[in-house]
């Protein structure tokens, strides 16, 4: 989860936030870089005194910063295109749960159990235990075991909704009507938490996502 003075991304808890972590180092060194070349462009322009009253236009200096751009977008956007192929990727999966939204709860079903769902309601503050997380914890968490292929179907009930959980590297948009999917594998066990990530109307801070990974 996000703690207090984390500038960076949260621990990854499953293959595919690994490679999004990856890729987002990746993409900050090639900023980096970037700007310092800049920087130090400008610099030398404005502090040095050679002049060329004469130069019109350079051939050779055009093709140089048309090609060399395209050259570093190629390294960003191949990259890019793999974990997006990746993050669509379903994989034999062998739990599916359903996830609804609701102004402003949600509500899971296992979908490979019969009758089994439940709704998910944040604790209040004069009702949380000592060692919880307020705005954070639920009453009912979601249980899954981790090492396993798991499948999310995720819809709305009402307006548009976002089931989010960071540290999987998750995000799925609930559109009423709709039913997204995504997969996920957990590798390592814990307690992992998320919200709402779509404006849904005036509780939409007080629907979190809690999501428990047992060892199997």
């Amino acid at each position: 989860m996000a703690t207090w003075s984390n500038l960076g991304l949260q621990d990854s808890a499953s293959p595919l936030m690994e490679q999004l972590n990856f890729f987002h180092d990746h993409t900050l060194l090639i900023l980096i870089m970037i700007t310092i070349l800049v920087g130090y462009l400008m610099f030398m322009l404005f502090f040095n005194k050679f002049t060329n009253r004469f130069l019109l236009h350079g051939q050779t200096i055009e093709i140089i910063w048309t090609i060399l751009p395209a050259i570093v977008l190629m390294f960003i956007a191949l990259p890019s295109l793999r974990i997006l192929y990746l993050l669509d990727e379903i994989n034999s999966p062998a739990i599916t749960l359903k996830t609804i939204g609701h102004q402003w709860y949600w509500s899971y079903e296992y979908s490979d159990f019969l009758n089994l769902e439940f709704d998910s309601y944040m604790v209040p503050t004069n009702e949380l235990e000592t060692n919880g997380f307020r705005l954070l914890d639920v009453d009912n968490r979601i249980v899954l075991p981790m090492n396993t292929q798991i499948r999310i179907l995720v819809t709305a009930a009402d307006v548009l909704h976002s089931w989010t959980i960071p540290a999987l590297g998750v995000k799925v948009d609930g559109t009423p009507g709709r039913l997204n999917q995504t997969n996920f594998l957990m590798n390592r066990p814990g307690l992992f938490f998320g919200q709402c990530s779509e404006i849904c109307g005036a509780n939409h801070s007080f629907m979190p996502i809690v999501l428990e990974s047992s060892p199997t």
